[in-house]
């Protein structure tokens, strides 16, 4: 009840709807792009397995969600690899935006386009023209050769001459020139044509799937012109046909005109109608996962920090708390991962036995957290005045030599540390403080070897931070 009670609450707000106006915007625009490079098929199996994942999480099938979390990572650089010219394509139409084009002077340049492309199908010779869009195409175009003219009907009835080196290559055409001719484009990888076309249309459909370019095409066995554009291939009946798609492509507005000029009909809006689902889905179950509020157990250590100066926390005392906490899922396990603790500060604490309660405020914890109880609730803590003194460093030695060595001598720089420490009671023991183990089994020979020093948590270092050790032993037969 109180997650339909959050539901609704998030649910009805203008920044809701903008997420999920976006989101399904977004959906929409990346169906499109992907259905026309021809890439759906895998789309749809991703598709399943966000479906299979989304059913997961609504009936908790921990199962499930372990895997796609373990997997998510992996499976992420995959698609970034298996969709690489994808994911490139939506950038470029992203970047589109900004771009700006020169629109077509669709007077004459274009009539003469029309006229020649008209010609070249009645006479039943084959010959394609490239309008590039928005997206630059040079890193999808090779070979070529420059040319730089304005357009004629002689000049281009002479590049697509069957006797011409260049007749079977693009001609570009930029800024209303021909900017170059003999240009191969790149084939098509989708099955949007049959095998029956010839290379010329496989290489049209391939250059307007990977690109917003128009190209143009005349066919030699059948002697039609088709215009290709977005993956689409449309056949064109007259040269007022050729014209009018010349003047629609240079008034497109990149990636803005692809809202404009979407007709919507049943199945755009079909399809619109999906998106808007699996944007609500996919916006619920993410909100409902963040949001959905659990309890945990945590064991968190404890800190002693800020202890006055001159004085000392000896004995035993409690390290660590049990604490029980409440909070969103996602903040939850975000409280988890960052290794909580909690600290008391010993600043405002005389010489002797305290009896300390635990308290919320102990507790570091996001304001989303709360701590519901905490176990033990008081800790008994001793501070004792410390004193100078001068402490000896005891090598600690673990194992025993190989068979046949033996120990000559043992020489540790420094010998000795002022420490501060509790007083020394008539019964304790001499005071020391040694080295990290050092493993004798590993010594053949005469060794120099730096440790770290290993001492009680009542002893403190006059120099504010314990030295290294240096250890040199000295071995014989």
């Amino acid at each position: 009840m109180k997650s339909i009670q959050l539901y609704t609450d998030i649910f009805l707000s203008w920044q809701t709807l903008l997420d999920i106006a976006l989101i399904t915007a977004g959906l929409f625009f990346l169906y499109h792009t992907f259905l026309r490079l021809g890439t759906w098929k895998i789309i749809v199996g991703m598709l399943a397995a966000f479906v299979l994942f989304i059913i997961a999480s609504l009936l908790n099938l921990e199962g499930i969600e372990w895997i796609y979390k373990n997997v998510s990572h992996v499976a992420l650089l995959a698609l970034i690899v298996i969709f690489q010219p994808e994911l490139r394509k939506i950038f470029e139409k992203v970047v589109s935006i900004t771009v700006s084009r020169k629109k077509s002077q669709a007077s004459q340049t274009t009539t003469i386009i029309a006229d020649s492309l008209w010609m070249l199908a009645q006479q039943k010779r084959g010959a394609i023209l490239v309008f590039p869009g928005k997206e630059h195409i040079q890193d999808k175009i090779s070979g070529g050769y420059t040319l730089n003219a304005s357009a004629s009907m002689p000049l281009i009835m002479s590049i697509f001459d069957p006797n011409s080196p260049g007749h079977d290559g693009a001609v570009i055409i930029i800024d209303n020139l021909l900017a170059s001719f003999g240009v191969r484009l790149p084939m098509s990888k989708s099955n949007r044509l049959s095998e029956e076309f010839g290379t010329r249309h496989h290489a049209a459909m391939g250059m307007a799937e990977e690109s917003d370019a128009l190209v143009l095409l005349v066919s030699e066995e059948r002697g039609w012109v088709s215009a290709f554009v977005n993956g689409k291939m449309t056949r064109l009946n007259s040269p007022d046909d050729i014209i009018l798609v010349i003047e629609k492509h240079f008034s497109k507005s990149g990636i803005l005109d692809f809202a404009r000029n979407t007709t919507f009909n049943r199945r755009t809006i079909l399809q619109a109608s999906c998106c808007l689902l699996m944007a609500i889905v996919f916006w619920s179950t993410l909100i409902l996962g963040q949001k959905q509020m659990v309890e945990r157990t945590l064991k968190i250590p404890i800190e002693y920090t800020s202890h006055a100066e001159g004085l000392v926390l000896i004995g035993n005392r409690v390290n660590e708390l049990v604490v029980h906490v409440m909070g969103p899922k996602s903040a939850l396990t975000d409280f988890v991962l960052s290794e909580p603790n909690a600290q008391v500060n010993l600043s405002k604490m005389s010489e002797g036995s305290h009896t300390l309660l635990i308290t919320n405020e102990n507790v570091k914890h996001p304001k989303n957290i709360t701590v519901l109880d905490i176990t033990p609730a008081e800790v008994e803590l001793n501070l004792s005045a410390i004193v100078q003194k001068t402490v000896p460093i005891v090598p600690q030695l673990i194992g025993q030599l190989p068979e046949g060595l033996k120990i000559k001598k043992i020489q540790i720089s420094p010998p000795d540390l002022q420490i501060f420490s509790p007083p020394v009671r008539a019964d304790n023991k001499a005071l020391t403080v040694s080295t990290t183990p050092i493993y004798l089994g590993s010594i053949h020979s005469d060794s120099r070897i730096l440790c770290k020093i290993i001492a009680p948590p009542s002893f403190q270092p006059v120099d504010k931070r314990w030295p290294d050790v240096e250890v040199l032993i000295s071995l014989e037969q």
